[in-house]
């Protein structure tokens, strides 16, 4: 009712006819309880708890959200701080090449270590919110297999995941390199978004409607 219809009907203020208040219905896609709790996260469109994605969703790899897997407690020897500070500056070139990729987040938005000291270990690159260590392998893994083995089966022990990738194909094929990281990322710490009950299909994805069919004159 107009507040001048109101007037004329000799109604006081407090007596106007109150407009109700309605809620605005969630976006499409996201849970019933509230849009404020639910965003998407470094491109993953689908809709997470807030809580979820600073706990759980590390970042997201072609709509596909990876999971943290942060690994406490690991050990370093201190005796190795100049080693690996020697390594970083000594420039090698694929180890640069490959930093160049990775560096300040420009991966997806991970953050990379570069000679980080593990145990009595200096690893090429480390990413510790994944617990996940790169290493880049030179002419001279072919000569100390034994050794490489022994010191891989040191990290996974400690919970980690290895990635190893050859020197050569980082200096000759560096876009393939980065793409199979990818999709090692992808396959070791993605995750399937939640499709949550009472989310809507999607515009062209609904379920065939079942109608109920007219008997034919004369049944």
């Amino acid at each position: 009712m107009k507040t001048s219809t109101a007037i004329k009907l000799g109604l006081t203020p407090d007596e106007y006819p109150q407009t109700p208040v309605v809620s605005s219905p969630p976006l499409e896609g996201c849970p019933k309880d509230g849009v404020a709790d639910c965003y998407p996260k470094h491109g993953v469109d689908n809709c997470y708890p807030k809580a979820t994605i600073e706990k759980t969703i590390l970042t997201g790899i072609h709509n596909i959200p990876i999971k943290r897997n942060f690994v406490e407690n690991l050990s370093h020897n201190p005796a190795l701080k100049q080693l690996a500070r020697d390594k970083r500056e000594a420039g090698i070139l694929s180890e640069v090449l490959f930093w160049q990729q990775v560096h300040q987040r420009k991966f997806h938005n991970i953050d990379f270590d570069r000679q980080r000291i593990i145990g009595s270990y200096i690893v090429d690159f480390y990413v510790k919110t994944l617990g996940l260590v790169v290493e880049i392998d030179g002419s001279s893994h072919d000569e100390k297999i034994e050794q490489d083995a022994i010191r891989q089966k040191f990290l996974e022990n400690q919970g980690l995941k290895v990635y190893r990738i050859a020197d050569g194909d980082v200096k000759n094929n560096l876009g393939i390199v980065m793409k199979e990281l990818e999709d090692y990322i992808v396959k070791e710490y993605g995750k399937e978004p939640p499709c949550p009950s009472d989310t809507p299909p999607e515009e062209g994805n609904e379920p065939p409607q079942h109608s109920a069919t007219a008997p034919k004159e004369g049944n």
